[in-house]
């Protein structure tokens, strides 16, 4: 049903390499401008998405646009636009001892495909750094965002229409879960396949997708307060790791305390009771805690409330006796997407550094930072949770694979 979709884009994927990398500078300003000024028509397809939603559910903060976001998302893309382009680098050359030549150069991954939920912001951040990176994009994005993606497409096509580039280089399918299933199948069409969502997405495309998947994982994040933690740095990170915005995947999920600062406890999380977080703590830390935090958001944990990842103003509590019993804690539920330390020992830090399995580990500072924009990426397409061929916020260099050059003058081999 949509193979005329895939063959489209995987067509058009041919004329990427004649696009210098001036061109599509000029192409991503244009967007940016193009998304300045559109705001208003932006905003009101982003309203019929609103309307259909729940404002309580954990996702309605994801899917809102608003002038401040639209402006947001607009300057990444002109910073996506000043980075390097980086097809045609060269990663390595030697002259063999027969002579010939060799040199492996960056290539582009080709068709790139992404599966979203209702984060329309993915739209244009998917496109951009395809583009700069010479890929061309096939895009899967929810019913719940369908109006927006749709303008944002149309948006990105009528520039690349008066740039006289193909507009076919991107594809938005419909936002059905058939589309899903041929896409998670467009084995000869899609290069790549990039889930971005919920770990139930996730685990669905990882388990269904023929073509090769790189996996970006729902974060559940912790960060330990170590019993050299200095109190007042502590309640600054925790509390921007956990309010600044709680709907993305780098806020903190849970804290992880030793027991001998439980004392502390009360004052470390004290300005969360004004931003209304519920704690959902450990024995120990609940009786610390009860009359010292309001009564109405302070809850007896259960075995359900670590591991999990909130996405609303929620916090769980964990204590431990002990760094050994922080990192098992951490090692048993973490999804190796964001891990923080607060602490003074040094030695301590450099154990946690090294023994933490995560994309991203921190020391002193909010987990709010994994973000490709924060790491000086332009932006970024996923956070991948996994080893190969990508980790942690995905740029334009983790857009591209090499090949092998090789120029000769009549060897053959014996």
């Amino acid at each position: 049903m949509y193979q005329s979709y895939f063959e489209k884009v995987k067509n058009s994927s041919r004329l990427m390499t004649r696009l210098s990398a001036d061109k599509t500078t000029e192409i991503l300003m244009d967007i940016s401008k193009k998304l300045r000024s559109s705001q208003a028509i932006i905003m009101t397809a982003n309203k019929d998405d609103l309307d259909r939603m729940d404002p309580n559910n954990p996702r309605f903060d994801r899917l809102k646009l608003s002038e401040e976001r639209i402006a947001s998302i607009a300057s990444d893309v002109e910073s996506v636009a000043q980075l390097p382009c980086p097809v045609g680098e060269l990663l390595e050359s030697k002259i063999l001892a027969n002579g010939l030549s060799l040199e492996k150069k960056r290539v582009a991954l080709g068709v790139v495909g992404v599966i979203y939920e209702a984060r329309p912001n993915v739209t244009i951040d998917v496109f951009a750094l395809c583009l700069r990176s010479g890929n061309v994009c096939v895009l899967k994005g929810g019913a719940d965002a369908e109006n927006s993606n749709v303008i944002l497409v149309d948006i990105i096509r009528q520039v690349l229409t008066n740039h006289g580039v193909d507009p076919e280089i991107i594809q938005l399918l419909p936002p059905d879960r058939k589309a899903s299933e041929e896409l998670m199948n467009a084995v000869g069409y899609v290069d790549v396949l990039i889930p971005r969502g919920s770990q139930g997405l996730i685990d669905a495309v990882r388990s269904n997708a023929k073509i090769p998947v790189i996996e970006t994982g729902a974060g559940i994040v912790h960060t330990y307060f170590h019993q050299s933690g200095d109190l007042d740095l502590g309640q600054l990170i925790i509390l921007n790791a956990k309010t600044r915005r709680v709907s993305v995947c780098n806020a903190l999920d849970c804290l992880v305390l030793d027991q001998v600062r439980l004392g502390d406890l009360p004052v470390l999380i004290h300005p969360m009771a004004k931003e209304g977080v519920e704690v959902f703590a450990d024995d120990l830390a609940y009786q610390q805690l009860k009359g010292l935090y309001p009564d109405n958001l302070l809850h007896l944990a259960s075995d359900a409330d670590f591991g999990t990842e909130f996405l609303s103003l929620k916090l769980s509590i964990k204590t431990v006796a002990n760094m050994d019993a922080a990192l098992d804690h951490i090692y048993r539920f973490s999804s190796k997407h964001s891990e923080a330390i607060i602490a003074e020992d040094e030695d301590v830090i450099e154990r946690y550094l090294n023994e933490v399995d995560a994309a991203a580990v921190y020391v002193n500072a909010s987990t709010a930072f994994t973000d490709g924009a924060q790491f000086g990426l332009g932006a970024e397409i996923g956070i991948s949770t996994q080893k190969l061929h990508a980790r942690g916020p995905m740029g334009l260099r983790e857009l591209t694979s090499y090949k092998w050059i090789v120029k000769g003058n009549g060897q053959v081999r014996s």
